[in-house]
């Protein structure tokens, strides 16, 4: 292991998945889309810079705990082998430590709203947290990760209002189902590899029936999104979008029509657009007259 801190840089780097943002927007964007809806189109700009630095500083935090808790099986992943916990370059201490860190930067940053959103903060860190381990015991880890990157929902309505309508929960469990999608698709790349060393996903829980399934999540995702258009009163920009994703969903069942990691894994990576797609329809819909 280098002795130096500034050369094991690019190793903190990596553990804290900064050199790979898809993560990142994937939280970015419905949190950007739950704060526009809070503030009925136009959020305080301190809560949207607290929200922005809140998303990068969380990822992070849930990535390095993720590692920690898979420090065990990531050398036997193909996609995960040679990631700094796996291959020893980064100690467990200093992974827990590093987590501990970046959960009292968020703390700070939540410190600056108000206490109703301190107090749902605290339900974002206990998911962020229990997470990483739910592989272990069931085949729906994907929805406690829903959960956990669908919390920054409630807080920011929380940050605006004080207060979370049911809109709010509506866009939450929307987040769930797409988080769902998305997550199943990154499952599929690993599915191989788990099943050997025992990991749970609902990759693996869907067998052959995949493709099927995550078009049934799919359907879910924009039945739960029109709800979230019906209860704000949102317009025709919303609609369109909403359209938009589920020309975006239909090709990612193309990119996976034949289940091969490269496809999974481009269709994964294609929920980006999705979370664009949605913040801008809401973004242009709650625009203010």
């Amino acid at each position: 292991m280098t002795s130096s801190p500034l050369a094991r840089l690019p190793d903190f780097l990596r553990l804290a998945r900064l050199d790979r943002p898809i993560g990142t927007w994937l939280l970015m964007w419905p949190t950007l889309a739950a704060l526009w809806l809070a503030a009925d189109g136009l959020p305080e700009r301190r809560n949207l810079l607290i929200f922005v630095a809140g998303v990068y500083v969380m990822r992070a935090a849930g990535c390095v705990i993720n590692d920690y808790a898979d420090r065990h099986f990531d050398a036997h992943v193909q996609r995960t082998h040679d990631r700094p916990l796996a291959t020893g370059r980064i100690s467990e201490r200093e992974a827990l430590t590093l987590f501990a860190a970046l959960l009292v930067i968020a703390f700070v940053l939540v410190c600056f709203t108000n206490l109703f959103t301190i107090v749902l903060s605290l339900g974002g860190a206990a998911l962020a947290i229990c997470y990483p381990f739910m592989k272990r015991y069931t085949h729906f880890p994907q929805v406690v990760l829903g959960a956990a990157f669908g919390w920054s929902i409630p807080m920011a309505f929380g940050a605006e209002q004080q207060a979370v309508p049911a809109v709010a929960w509506w866009l939450f469990f929307a987040n769930i189902a797409w988080t769902l999608v998305y997550d199943t698709w990154y499952a599929m790349v690993d599915r191989d590899d788990d099943v050997k060393i025992g990991i749970r996903s609902t990759a693996v829980l869907f067998g052959r029936f995949d493709l099927l399934l995550q078009a049934a999540l799919q359907v879910m995702t924009l039945l739960l999104l029109a709800v979230v258009g019906q209860s704000a009163g949102l317009g025709g920009f919303y609609w369109v979008a909403l359209g938009a994703i589920a020309v975006i969903f239909a090709w990612q069942q193309y990119l996976c029509r034949q289940r091969s990691r490269e496809g999974c894994f481009r269709a994964f990576l294609n929920n980006h657009w999705v979370g664009i797609v949605l913040f801008a329809g809401v973004a242009l819909a709650s625009w203010p007259q």
